[in-house]
C-alpha cells in the first residue's frame, strides 16, 4: 500500500522527504467560476499551502461541490447536504491528518463544517472575506440589500433600467462575499464565534492584504493542531454554539444561521433545538450597525475592530474560556485587543443599537414546531399585527398574480406562500421576502406581513415570519391557509395564529391533497424522502451524527 500511495503522488513531482511522517493537511477548497463569491480561493490556498510547509506539514489541495448562492437552480440550499457528504466523505477517505475549509459564499462554509464535524479530524477554517464596499452615485450600496430596495424603486418607476444596469458593476466591484450582513458574512461571523477560525478572521475584505495573511497563519496552525490531536469536537462544545446564538444576534445576523447551527449541531451530537434560539439569543442587543439592519458594510465593520470588538463588549454574557483552533480561549485571543475603533459601527453593550434583537422564535397553530422572525430587519409597528391571508398556492402563483391590479389585497393583508419547504420546493429557497405587489408600492407602502415555509436571504428585510414547520407540502396547517383567513402575529408573545377552529381545520384536512414530488430519482428524490424540517435543520436524517475519521479496510 505504501509503494501505490508513495509512487503514484511522486508523479506530481513531490521529493523523497516529503513521505518522512510530517502530518498531512488536506486543503478543502471551494473555488468555483460559478460561485463568484468563492472565484479567489485559489490565491487563498497558496498561502495556506506556503503556511502548512513553513510548519512541516505536507499540503495537498481537493476540491468538493461549491454551491453558488445566485447561479444555482432551484436553490443552493437543495444541495447543502450533499456537499457536505462530498466533504465528509473527501475527508475521510484520503490520508490526511488536518484539515483546512476554504469558504466564503453562504452554503459553502455550513457544509463543509458538517462534513468535517462528522469526521472530527483537527479542523481550521479560513473565510474568504467580503467584497469592497459598494459604491454608487456618492454613496455606499449593499449586495443583496440594494438589490431589493432598488427593484422596487424600478417597479415604482423612480429610477430607470438604465440606472438599474449601471448598479451591477457599482455593486460588485472586488472578489470576494456579499459585504452586507448577509447570511455569507453571518456564517463567517459564526466561524470565529465558534472558535473554528483565527481571531478577525471574518471581515477581513477578500482583496486586503491581511486576508492572505491569515490564511498563511492558518496554514502553519492547523500542523500544530494536529500535533496537539486539537479536533473539531473539542472545539465545538455545548458552551461554544450558545456563544454564537449570542454573537449572532449582536451582529444582525441571517436568520438562516438557525438552519446551519442546528445542522452543524446535530453532526456533532450537541443538543440544540429551536428554543435555544429564543432563550439564549433573542433577548440580545444588536450591537452592529451593518445593512440590511443598520446603515454600513463589512469594511467598517473591519476597520470598527471586526468580530474582536463585539466579543470584548459581549464578554460578561459569553462563555469566553471555551477553547478555540488557536489553542487558546476568546479571552486570551482579544487579550490586549479588542478594541472598538468606530463608536457609529459597534455600539457598545450597555448602549446598543437596539436592545433586544435576536431572532425570534413564534408558535401557534400555524407553526406548531415553530417559525422565525428577525426583528431587526422587520417594521415595529407590524411586529403586533392581525390581518386577511392573500394566499399564493405555489411560487408560479405567486409570480402570476402579485401584480394584477385587480388581486385583492391591501398593506392590512397578510401574503402568505405555500410550498416553498425543504420538501415542496424542494430546497427551502430565499423567497419568503415576497416583492410587495406594484399598486401598494405605488401607493408608497414598504412593508406587509409576509408568511412563508422557505427561506429569506440574509441581506433581505421586512416583517417576514419564514421557516414556518410543519411545511404546507408534509401536511402542516399552512398549507391549509385559504384567502380572507385572519392571521395574527404577536412577536412579543412569540404567537402566530390562524384563526380558524380545530373543527374548520380539520375537514379542510380531510379533502386536501399532497403535491406530487417533483422528482422521482436521484439525488433530489433522495433529498425530498430523508429531509428533515426547518425546526431540525433540514439535514438528511440519515447523516445526522458522525462516523468518526477510521477507514479500515484499503482499495488494493
Amino acid at each position: 500500500m505504501g509503494l501505490i500511495y508513495r509512487s503514484w503522488m511522486k508523479n506530481q513531482g513531490m521529493p523523497e522527504d516529503m513521505f518522512d511522517g510530517r502530518p498531512v493537511i488536506g486543503i478543502c477548497n471551494t473555488w468555483s467560476e460559478l460561485t463568484p463569491c468563492n472565484a479567489h480561493l485559489r490565491d487563498i490556498a497558496e498561502s495556506v499551502r506556503r503556511g502548512v510547509l513553513e510548519a512541516g506539514g505536507f499540503p495537498l489541495e481537493f476540491p468538493i461541490m461549491s454551491l453558488g448562492e445566485t447561479l444555482l437552480k432551484p436553490t443552493a440550499m437543495l444541495f447543502r447536504n450533499l456537499a457536505s457528504m462530498d466533504a465528509e466523505e473527501s475527508i475521510r477517505g484520503n490520508p490526511i491528518d488536518g484539515v483546512v475549509l476554504l469558504t466564503g459564499c453562504d452554503k459553502t462554509t455550513p457544509s463543509t463544517l458538517m462534513g468535517a464535524a462528522s469526521v472530527d479530524l483537527p479542523t481550521i477554517v479560513v473565510q474568504g472575506g467580503p467584497m469592497l464596499n459598494g459604491k454608487y452615485h456618492g454613496h455606499d450600496i449593499g449586495s443583496g440589500t440594494s438589490v431589493w430596495k432598488l427593484t422596487e424603486e424600478l417597479k415604482k418607476g423612480n429610477i430607470s433600467y438604465e440606472e438599474y444596469a449601471e448598479v451591477e458593476s457599482c455593486m460588485s466591484r472586488s472578489p470576494g462575499h456579499c459585504m452586507t450582513m448577509g447570511t455569507a458574512s453571518t456564517m463567517a461571523c459564526m466561524v470565529e464565534a465558534l472558535g473554528m477560525s483565527l481571531t478577525g478572521g471574518a471581515t477581513i475584505p477578500a482583496v486586503d492584504a491581511r486576508r492572505k495573511r491569515l490564511a498563511q497563519l492558518s496554514g502553519r496552525r492547523i500542523v500544530e493542531m494536529v500535533k496537539e490531536d486539537l479536533r473539531i469536537s473539542k472545539i465545538l462544545t455545548r458552551d461554544a454554539f450558545e456563544n454564537a446564538i449570542k454573537v449572532n444576534a449582536a451582529v444582525g445576523g441571517s436568520s438562516n444561521f438557525i438552519i446551519h447551527l442546528t445542522a452543524i449541531a446535530g453532526r456533532m451530537g450537541v443538543p440544540l433545538n429551536l428554543e435555544d434560539f429564543d432563550d439564549i439569543g433573542s433577548k440580545m442587543p444588536l450591537l452592529v450597525n451593518l445593512m440590511p439592519s443598520g446603515k454600513f458594510l463589512m469594511e467598517d465593520f473591519y476597520y470598527a475592530g471586526g468580530v474582536p470588538a463585539v466579543l470584548k463588549q459581549m464578554q460578561s454574557v459569553l462563555k469566553m474560556d471555551t477553547i478555540t483552533v488557536s489553542g487558546k480561549t476568546h479571552s486570551e485571543n482579544i487579550a490586549g485587543g479588542g478594541l472598538n475603533y468606530n463608536k457609529e459601527v459597534i455600539y457598545e453593550f450597555e448602549q446598543p443599537l437596539i436592545h433586544e434583537a435576536g431572532i425570534a422564535v413564534l408558535k401557534g397553530n400555524l407553526a406548531i414546531n415553530g417559525a422565525v422572525i428577525k426583528p431587526s430587519a422587520a417594521t415595529p409597528s407590524l411586529m403586533q399585527h392581525r390581518g386577511r391571508a392573500v394566499v399564493f398556492e405555489d411560487i408560479e402563483d405567486y409570480h402570476a398574480r402579485v401584480d394584477d391590479p385587480d388581486l385583492d389585497i391591501d398593506e392590512t393583508c397578510v401574503m402568505v406562500l405555500k410550498s416553498v419547504g425543504p420538501v415542496g420546493y424542494p430546497g427551502m429557497p430565499e423567497v419568503g421576502n415576497m416583492t410587495l405587489p406594484k399598486k401598494l408600492l405605488d401607493k408608497g407602502v414598504l412593508d406587509m406581513v409576509r408568511i412563508s415555509d422557505g427561506r429569506m436571504s440574509g441581506t433581505a428585510y421586512g416583517t417576514v415570519i419564514l421557516h414556518v414547520s410543519p411545511e404546507s407540502a408534509i401536511g402542516g396547517n399552512l398549507g391549509l391557509v385559504e384567502n380572507g383567513d385572519i392571521i395574527e402575529l404577536d412577536v412579543a408573545s412569540k404567537r402566530i395564529h390562524l384563526e380558524v377552529t380545530d373543527e374548520e381545520l380539520a375537514i379542510r384536512r380531510s379533502k386536501w391533497v399532497p403535491p406530487l414530488p417533483v422528482a422521482a430519482r436521484g439525488y433530489v428524490n433522495l433529498y425530498i424522502k430523508h429531509v428533515q424540517q426547518a425546526d431540525k435543520g433540514a439535514d438528511l436524517d440519515f447523516l445526522v451524527g458522525g462516523s468518526g475519521s477510521a477507514v479500515t479496510r484499503d482499495s488494493h
